[in-house]
């Protein structure tokens, strides 16, 4: 880390290299609202950032309050390093960034008319009329107004009027929302990680024998249902594992310790302690911090962590005795 030098924020158009902003960035005048913010090598903002326009040219950047601009939050594609939000990032117009070496990570919610994001962690949920992504993580839900594009990515759910999927894409919960039947390319294959044993994997220990990633078929599991009122009709086609689940009340989904490792990721910088999951393989506490956790999910995602097939056999006298 460079020896950063303290900045008093008062120019209305703000450049910043080697920086640490004390209090954050934020208007004391109405000719203050108009601020530009160049970001041009590292940079750390304790605080809150509202600015017109933000252009991040040069990493590591490190913004720990909420961030809202006016125009577009826009990452320039050749940027390296660690761009991290800690709090959640709003804009008027779009959040931008298609920097495939840069390490974006979103602590908390996106709210944008447009959000297009590559190789990005985000965890809380998206809020856009149109999203796109592609090889990132979200571990909320992404909620598009209008439109939603999906290629290999990790994600909670998602729910748009049209949504477009290429492929691997891997769901945190077991159903997807659409207005229109889903658009998918040959290569697309669409996973419920609902049952798999994400606890284990992230302690690096074996999954459990009741546990493992369900395969959701686009073409086989579009449940098309119409929702009426007193004005207005509407189609909604779900996508969902739910009807595959013929035992899933057999399963003590609580072991699998999903749940409270989705808390801890999307609760992030609001956590007054780092909690972990128990001991590692390496007899070691396993930490849930949110570089870990970003780390544990791309690892899925690229195939470096291994997800087994959830074994869909089950005992009918086990069964009937729950009954």
């Amino acid at each position: 880390m460079a020896n950063l030098k303290e900045i008093y924020v008062t120019d209305t158009n703000l450049r910043l290299d080697e920086n640490i902003v004390k209090g954050g960035i934020l208007p004391n005048k109405i000719s203050e609202l108009t601020r530009t913010v160049v970001v041009a090598g590292e940079t750390v903002v304790e605080g809150a950032m509202y600015a017109h326009k933000l252009t991040i040219d040069a990493a590591p950047l490190e913004v720990t309050g909420a961030t809202f601009v006016q125009q577009e939050i826009y990452i320039n594609s050749n940027v390296k390093g660690r761009v991290t939000f800690k709090k959640a990032v709003a804009s008027a117009s779009s959040v931008t960034s298609r920097a495939l070496e840069c390490e974006l990570s979103f602590w908390s919610d996106i709210n944008a008319k447009s959000v297009t994001l590559v190789n990005t962690y985000v965890a809380g949920s998206i809020y856009a009329d149109d999203i796109i992504l592609e090889n990132c993580v979200v571990i909320g839900g992404v909620f598009g107004t209008q439109s939603v594009e999906i290629k290999n990515c990790i994600v909670g759910t998602f729910i748009s009027p049209i949504a477009q999927l290429d492929g691997y894409v891997r769901l945190l919960l077991p159903s997807v929302f659409s207005m229109e039947k889903v658009s998918y390319t040959p290569k697309t294959r669409l996973f419920s990680l609902s049952l798999a044993d994400l606890g284990a994997l992230y302690r690096g220990l074996e999954e459990a024998a009741d546990s493992g990633a369900i395969e959701i078929s686009l073409e086989n599991d579009d449940l098309h249902s119409s929702l009426v009122d007193e004005e207005q009709r509407r189609s909604l086609h779900s996508y969902s594992v739910v009807g595959k689940v013929l035992a899933a009340d057999l399963i003590d989904t609580d072991k699998f310790q999903n749940h409270f490792l989705l808390t801890a990721a999307a609760l992030g910088p609001q956590l007054l302690k780092t909690y972990n999951l128990g001991i590692d393989k390496n007899g070691q506490p396993a930490e849930l911090t949110n570089d870990r956790i970003r780390a544990f999910f791309f690892d899925i995602m690229h195939g470096r962590i291994k997800v087994k097939p959830l074994d869909g056999k089950f005992d009918i006298d086990q069964f009937s005795r729950t009954m």
